[in-house]
């Protein structure tokens, strides 16, 4: 576990193989925010482009950036993908709807796949009530198999609605906001207190294409003032879209990093976006990423030449980046393979110490926490 205490010292830049123990650390459960800051841009920004960190606030991040680069955001909405329901036996579940799977050749387009909380898993075949069923104004969901493969760990549905509804309206009538799971909040009932907040804090201001089950969470610190900012000061935005799933809560367990296997996530560029990108290059401006997904998206189509399609890069340290030259992005778990994506971008030795400036400063974690600024490093991690 890494040392967070306060003069503890930073390794040497050297080339180095790394492990999951590297990328844990101890952090004090207290800094891990569980609402938002009372105005988007009100939250604190860690300065981590040089060696020593400045504190900051977020609305400054105009005048920290320059005339011509370019701002890259992810577009996607998360939409209320959380439902409970039962079993024919009477025996409680969850779903959390992953993805909605486009219709194929002669079917109804509701097909979805998604992950499942059960005591016991009912057999494919079996029919399953939400949100009190299909015939007390909820739906039935029919379980088909497993996704993608025969042992994936996704499970494929059928939904039947009482009027033929789209998975998209039957989550929007009957589903809840889908919250990262060390955001406490009453997760087991319909009912939630904090839930007018988070409806409209967990979703950027600029959401717009439906699909994600978590927020894409840098950008959540935007608000039309900074982006009104930015636009005076000439930089110029874009945007892709990186459907979240909830693969990006759950952490690396092999200490081989080479072992794990990465969560697929769909993506799309635009093309709008692809000349935006080839304009900032001819002015000489720098791509600045709003947030890891944004990240993942851009170096994964720089990798594969692949404007949309699914993603399962992993970027760790050592990584060779091709598109994004700056970082905005907030404090990510430990053994994550978000800590291992920043690291790879900062420099590893920078990112710690950045962290145990974090702590020791008392900066707000996860997703309802606060930001930090990074340029991609130039030297080995």
């Amino acid at each position: 576990m890494t040392d967070f205490s306060p003069g503890a010292a930073s390794a040497p830049h050297a080339p180095r193989v790394f492990t999951l123990s590297d990328f844990d650390f101890s952090l004090p459960p207290e800094l891990i925010a569980q609402h938002p800051a009372p105005e988007r841009s009100a939250s604190r920004l860690l300065d981590g482009r040089a060696m020593q960190p400045v504190d900051r606030v977020f609305r400054e991040l105009p005048g920290l950036l320059r005339e011509g680069d370019l701002l890259v955001f992810n577009d996607t909405r998360v939409v209320k993908a959380r439902i409970f329901g039962e079993k024919a036996s009477g025996g409680k579940l969850e779903l959390l709807i992953e993805r909605v799977l486009p219709a194929e050749a002669g079917g109804q387009g509701n097909e979805v796949v998604a992950h499942m909380k059960v005591s016991k898993k009912p057999l494919p075949g079996s029919v399953v009530h939400m949100a009190g069923g299909r015939q007390a104004g909820g739906f039935d969901a029919q379980l088909l198999g497993r996704w993608p493969t025969e042992d994936g760990p996704l499970f494929r549905f059928a939904l039947h609605g009482p009027a033929g509804e789209s998975p998209w309206e039957l989550m929007d009538r009957h589903g809840h906001l889908p919250l990262p799971p060390y955001i406490e909040r009453h997760q087991n009932t319909d009912h939630d207190p904090d839930e007018a907040e988070d409806s409209q804090r967990y979703q950027t201001v600029f959401a717009r294409n439906p699909g994600a089950v978590a927020a894409p969470t840098a950008a959540l610190h935007f608000d039309e003032g900074v982006l009104a900012d930015m636009a005076a000061r000439g930089i110029e935005r874009a945007s892709v879209t990186l459907h979240v799933g909830a693969g990006t809560f759950q952490p690396c367990k092999t200490e081989n990093l080479a072992e794990h296997q990465m969560h697929s996530e769909w993506y799309e560029i635009p093309l709008a976006t692809l000349a935006a990108l080839e304009r900032c290059r001819q002015r000489g401006g720098r791509v600045v990423a709003v947030g890891t997904t944004t990240v993942r998206t851009l170096e994964s189509w720089a990798k594969t030449g692949q404007a949309s399609g699914d993603t399962n890069i992993f970027i760790t340290p050592g990584f060779a980046f091709q598109v994004v030259d700056v970082l905005i992005t907030n404090f990510h778990l430990p053994k994550s393979t978000l800590m291992m994506l920043v690291s790879a971008f900062a420099g590893y030795a920078h990112i710690m110490g950045l962290y145990r400036h974090a702590i020791a400063q008392q900066y707000r974690f996860f997703s309802y926490g606060d930001a930090m600024l990074l340029e991609r490093a130039r030297g080995t991690p």
